[in-house]
């Protein structure tokens, strides 16, 4: 399974929509990085933020999502809590081609500050703007940069397609846009 390198990655986001908008160079000056790397790409956040609080006593439960757990917040920088999280999605949508797989890596300039960025991988053939998690580690708020950098995602070519990719499951977090929360 190669991991494919800046030539396949700018072909499928130009001719194909791979990644929309698509930054073709890596944005540096002032910014933590984003755009295309050598075998990846890293993606921005989004200016819209939800703040994991506890201020309406909150269970966490997968299989019945409470919205309440969170507050809204939109802006340039989002101050996440000691020890808590957030959610965000990336300004970029993806569609992945049937024979890859995405998996996704936290920029280091974050994970030296103990804020660990966490995705899920991204399905042959799912599509939509990713949903992240930003956890901070760390016994002091944390600032995150909306439009800058926040993950580099890497693609792997599988040796053929799969027999079911994730469209023909008609997965539950198709499609989506915006932070989507946990759905059963």
């Amino acid at each position: 399974m190669p991991i494919m390198p800046d030539h396949w990655i700018r072909r499928m986001a130009t001719e194909h929509g791979m990644i929309e908008p698509f930054v073709e160079a890596q944005k540096r000056e002032g910014v933590i990085s984003y755009g295309l790397s050598s075998y990846g790409y890293d993606a921005r956040a989004a200016d819209e933020f939800k703040v994991f609080t506890n201020v309406d006593n909150a269970v966490v439960d997968p299989k019945s999502f409470n919205e309440t757990g969170f507050v809204t917040r939109t802006g340039p920088v989002c101050i996440i809590p000691p020890n808590s999280f957030v959610l965000t999605h990336t300004v970029e949508y993806f569609r992945i081609p049937r024979d890859v797989l995405v998996i996704c890596l936290g920029k280091s300039t974050y994970a030296r500050c103990g804020l660990i960025v966490n995705v899920t991988p991204l399905e042959p053939e799912w599509e939509g703007q990713v949903t992240i998690e930003i956890s901070n580690t760390t016994p002091l708020p944390a600032k995150v940069y909306a439009h800058e950098g926040i993950c580099q995602f890497l693609f792997l070519k599988g040796e053929s397609a799969p027999e079911v990719s994730y469209a023909d499951r008609k997965g539950k977090y198709m499609g989506q846009r915006g932070v989507a929360l946990p759905r059963l």
